[in-house]
């Protein structure tokens, strides 16, 4: 039997893709429905103030998983290419491995005796191998797709999955808990959705599920305003109420059937009698706007990419019964970067990279005691050459080279709706807090992989950054 040991949990690990931090009935959305996110959020802790580490899917997974930072790790938008063979069917197209040599919390996890394994989305390069000391992998082939026919890895090649793709993540992630019944150590279990990404129409996802959203729900939960000024002009939906709906209700649609199969998942372990030793976490990769501000899409929703409260917070739900407070809801301002060291920490497994990392552990918030040990509570976030500071209260975001800056009052406008960068009464708190996001960026950025120096446009990653990779060549033109 795996570990029953509540000082040395087990971990499932269920990460989802493009959800906001607003798409749970938890956090207040009563059109939406999340059955088994609030039995979840009701069986631990809800944090209302979690950032992701930059807001779209590859440079955030690598950040969690590694503890460093985009300008760390070098990944910096999404992985176009080096995913798998069938990708690009092109003379040039290669498997690339774009976090090689950089240690994940899973390695340290194995090294203490963990059993590890990822069901689901990897969409970090090179999906045919398993790797960060995963003994099981089972994985989507590329970062998203079709909902039915998704591309599957099947060893040297790729196969097409006919069922609902959420269904099987979750039949692989019950698979592996079932193998993990004849052995007696803990184990590390990834459980990655596709969902609720892009495609949202109706042939995508339950027709039952679509239609009681498109028939029943007003979607008063999500804004009807005119489109961003600095909108993408391939991520704005149609200006029509009826293409609204639609759009609308497919990713209602598949939020809620990504819910039943967390629902699968938490019967499993209580099957199993693994609640009480099983740290549960359940997040998403970046936040997601579905019409806030006028934009559809995450950071890279507008060009230049935006760092919008709707786009950087994600939702974090963590519960272990009889460890983990129940029913609490916590407003601590956490990051991303924090989570690898709060989870060693949980297990008690000591960290050979910590000196490195950005990151402190919020072990004690889930024991019920006090918060991380920072002198100031600030959040930091990147995407390629656009960077962010927030605090409790105030939110700059600086564009390298030349703007535009923007700066928010959130006390005083949490919705982000009045840039004060050009108010003369604010200029000493731009400069202060300037000089605070180039302090912490100088401490922690490797120079080889900085991202003020890439060519992000957000339209995709083709190979390494920095001198290993290929120069401008690793950016999809926008």
């Amino acid at each position: 039997m795996p570990s029953k040991n509540p000082d040395k949990p087990n971990i499932v690990f269920i990460l989802t893709d493009d959800q906001g931090c607003w798409a749970m009935g938890c956090a207040g959305n009563g059109e939406i429905r999340t059955p088994n996110l609030d039995r979840l959020a009701a069986m631990g802790t809800r944090f209302d103030s979690f950032c992701c580490a930059s807001p779209v899917c590859s440079p955030a997974r690598a950040s969690i998983l590694t503890g460093r930072i985009p300008s760390q790790h070098g990944v910096h938008d999404w992985i176009r290419a080096g995913n798998a063979v069938e990708e690009y069917k092109r003379p040039t197209h290669r498997l690339i491995e774009y976090l090689k040599d950089q240690p994940a919390y899973t390695d340290v996890l194995a090294g203490s005796g963990y059993v590890c394994g990822l069901s689901g989305k990897w969409h970090l390069g090179d999906a045919h191998h398993a790797q960060k000391r995963n003994t099981f992998w089972k994985v989507h082939a590329q970062g998203g797709g079709p909902y039915y026919g998704a591309p599957v890895i099947d060893g040297d090649a790729v196969a097409y999955e006919p069922r609902y793709i959420t269904d099987v993540i979750t039949d692989w992630a019950l698979e592996f808990l079932a193998l993990q019944q004849e052995g007696d150590r803990p184990f590390h279990l990834g459980v990655h959705y596709t969902a609720p990404h892009s495609p949202w129409g109706r042939d995508q996802h339950p027709k039952e599920l679509y239609d009681s959203y498109l028939n029943g729900c007003p979607f008063e939960s999500t804004p009807n305003v005119p489109a961003h000024p600095w909108a993408s002009a391939n991520r704005t939906a149609a200006q029509d109420e009826a293409s609204r709906r639609k759009t609308l209700s497919g990713y209602f649609a598949a939020v809620t059937a990504m819910d039943a199969n967390v629902g699968r998942l938490l019967d499993a372990l209580e099957q199993q009698r693994l609640l009480e030793s099983t740290l549960i976490v359940f997040t998403s990769d970046n936040g997601m706007n579905m019409g806030h501000h006028g934009v559809w899409g995450k950071g890279n929703g507008t060009w230049p990419m935006n760092m919008y409260d709707t786009s950087v917070k994600v939702p974090m739900l963590i519960a272990q019964p009889g460890r983990v407070p129940q029913g609490a809801v916590c407003g601590a301002l956490l990051s991303q970067y924090d989570l690898r060291p709060t989870l060693l920490a949980c297990c008690g497994a000591e960290d050979p990279e910590a000196g490195h990392l950005p990151g402190v552990s919020f072990a004690a918030l889930l024991q019920g005691r006090g918060g991380p040990p920072r002198e100031n509570v600030v959040v930091f976030d990147e995407y390629g050459p656009v960077r962010m500071i927030r605090t409790e209260s105030w939110k700059y975001v600086h564009r390298y080279p030349y703007g535009p800056h923007e700066l928010y009052d959130l006390a005083g406008d949490p919705g982000e709706e009045r840039n004060l960068i050009d108010a003369p009464e604010h200029a000493a708190r731009i400069v202060a807090l300037k000089g605070e996001l180039e302090q912490w960026f100088v401490r922690y950025v490797d120079p080889a992989r900085d991202g003020t120096h890439e060519g992000v446009t957000g339209s995709g990653q083709l190979d390494l950054a920095g001198p290993a990779g290929a120069g401008r060549a690793a950016w999809q033109p926008r």
